[in-house]
């Protein structure tokens, strides 16, 4: 409220998440996919292209995600004893599918903006089409595989990965067993719409990059070479 980009356009919706501290957004993300999908929402609406029932089944769960954000945030102490495994790892690789392909993004994104780990996200669906010539037993892999979407296939390239010595840590549903029977490391998480997943598999991500950056004693709110607002084109 009151920033430039506000001044300057014509309509917006303002996400209500008070100020960022830090330069690398955390509850800004979640508060703009939660916009994001509120305006999906009434345009489906009004268009008529999703019924009545599941538009309400949506308005329900997204009023109970903060209780779902809550428990995902318990996730804090599993991500800080992996975060003290990895912090050394020079290289790491983040896959998601359907509406967490954006999720694996952010993921890589913290993982660079705060601990300065080279990370890459990408689609598992095109892993075969460059990472997979990079994994071997040195290259963590994240892995987001909620029960809701593509669980299959996700599961399908975690075994890929697994034939190639691959570390795999996997953000699952909280009861998983078929990836937890191939997974090196897991962060359980509670089961949400894969439409809303977003909101809830990207916590444990955050978490850990920011363990892993605190323990490398890197400045999480102020990282190098990155400005809180940019001026020039």
């Amino acid at each position: 409220v009151g920033s430039s980009i506000s001044r300057e356009t014509h309509a917006g919706s303002h996400t209500h998440a008070g100020p960022e501290i830090g330069v690398a957004s955390t509850k800004a993300f979640t508060t703009q996919i939660t916009v994001l999908i509120m305006m999906a929402l009434r345009l489906a609406k009004a268009k008529g292209t999703l019924s009545k029932t599941d538009f309400h089944r949506y308005l329900q769960e997204l009023e109970i995600i903060p209780e779902k954000v809550k428990e995902a945030l318990e996730t804090d102490a599993k991500a800080k004893e992996i975060a003290a495994i990895f912090k050394n790892t020079q290289n790491c690789l983040y896959l998601g599918r359907g509406y967490n392909f954006p999720v694996a993004l952010e993921g890589a994104l913290k993982l660079k903006e705060i601990s300065y780990i080279h990370a890459e996200g990408y689609p598992a669906a095109e892993m075969k089409h460059g990472p997979i010539a990079l994994i071997d037993e040195h290259m963590p892999v994240i892995a987001i595989a909620p029960k809701q979407g593509h669980y299959d296939k996700i599961v399908s390239n975690i075994q890929e990965i697994k034939s190639r010595s691959g570390i795999i840590i996997a953000v699952v549903t909280k009861g998983d067993t078929q990836v937890r029977g191939l997974a090196d490391y897991i962060i359980e998480i509670p089961e949400t719409s894969d439409a809303l997943s977003p909101l809830i598999t990207t916590i444990p991500l955050q978490l850990l990059s920011y363990h892993i950056a605190v323990m490398r004693g890197c400045n999480v709110d102020q990282p190098r070479n990155l400005a809180k607002s940019v001026t020039v084109e």
